[in-house]
């Protein structure tokens, strides 16, 4: 399933930690950093993984075979970061002496079998992130409209994949493109409003910034179809046009109501139920 912000990235949760995970050649690959700071609550998880390699020569020998950089959501905006899939956390863990180990071991064996059950079932991982949210208590109404732009976001990266544009870096400078011509600002400015760290924006987003979220998407979809976009640069004209449409609507329904679309708002307090009752402030 592709994300909104940099395709593919998820948050896992272990034990109320965030730990950030993303698609990989079919597999989850798991921050290292993050596995780290679970497993050790070390304030600096690059200092420690960096002395835990000088007492594990065999670990360090390996460590390019088993950690990949790869591009996740930072609290500076899109950054690589070194990931391992589930079997490479396993060999890190050996190295950290920690009474989480044994359990952390058996929530990544579940985790990385639930991803084997997607790939099975494609229809499982839909009903999987509709009880998340759920359970996270979210309306059925915002669930609905955020499953809806799921849809248009993994649309418009499929038609990006079709068109010869690389992800990864290339899908978040596109991402970057829509949402500052829908919105006025860029992810991280956006973040920062809402004062989110890892957190997924758009879990953050209220009924009107996601229908203008995925319009812009909608919109830059059909653009790049239309035009025939091929490759990055032209991919990235046609995401300009599509923030722009979106924005345009975005101003227009602000000169009309008085109100700004863009919230500062987010959901890490209270129950989404409660908070969409009481609108954008």
């Amino acid at each position: 399933m592709a994300n909104e912000l940099i395709p593919t990235t998820k948050i896992a949760v272990f034990r109320g930690k965030q730990i950030r995970k993303t698609l990989y050649k079919g597999e989850w690959c798991f921050s290292i950093g993050d596995v780290v700071e679970v497993l050790t609550d070390t304030p600096n998880s690059a200092d420690y993984i960096k002395k835990m390699r000088k007492r594990d020569p065999e670990l360090a020998k390996g460590w390019g075979q088993i950690v990949t950089p790869l591009l996740v959501e930072t609290d500076g905006g899109p950054q690589k970061v070194n990931c391992a899939n589930t079997e490479g956390v396993f060999r890190i863990i050996q190295s950290i002496p920690s009474p989480k180990a044994e359990p952390f071991k058996r929530w990544l064996a579940r985790v990385g079998y639930e991803r084997v059950q997607e790939i099975e079932d494609p229809e499982l991982a839909t009903k999987r992130t509709r009880a998340i949210y759920k359970a996270k208590g979210y309306s059925d109404n915002w669930i609905e409209k955020r499953m809806r732009g799921i849809a248009i976001r993994e649309e418009l990266t499929d038609e990006w994949k079709k068109r010869d544009v690389k992800e990864e870096a290339e899908y978040a400078i596109l991402t970057f493109e829509i949402s500052k011509a829908t919105f006025g600002l860029t992810l991280s400015q956006y973040k920062r409003l809402k004062r989110l760290k890892r957190e997924n924006l758009r879990d953050h987003m209220n009924d009107l910034e996601l229908i203008f979220s995925m319009l812009g998407e909608a919109a830059t979809t059909e653009i790049t179809r239309t035009k025939d976009a091929q490759g990055f640069i032209e991919s990235k004209d046609a995401a300009k046009q599509g923030g722009e449409v979106a924005g345009k609507a975005r101003k227009d329904l602000e000169s009309k109501t008085g109100k700004r679309v863009v919230s500062k708002q987010n959901y890490l307090q209270q129950s989404e139920n409660r908070k969409f009752l009481r609108g954008n402030k």
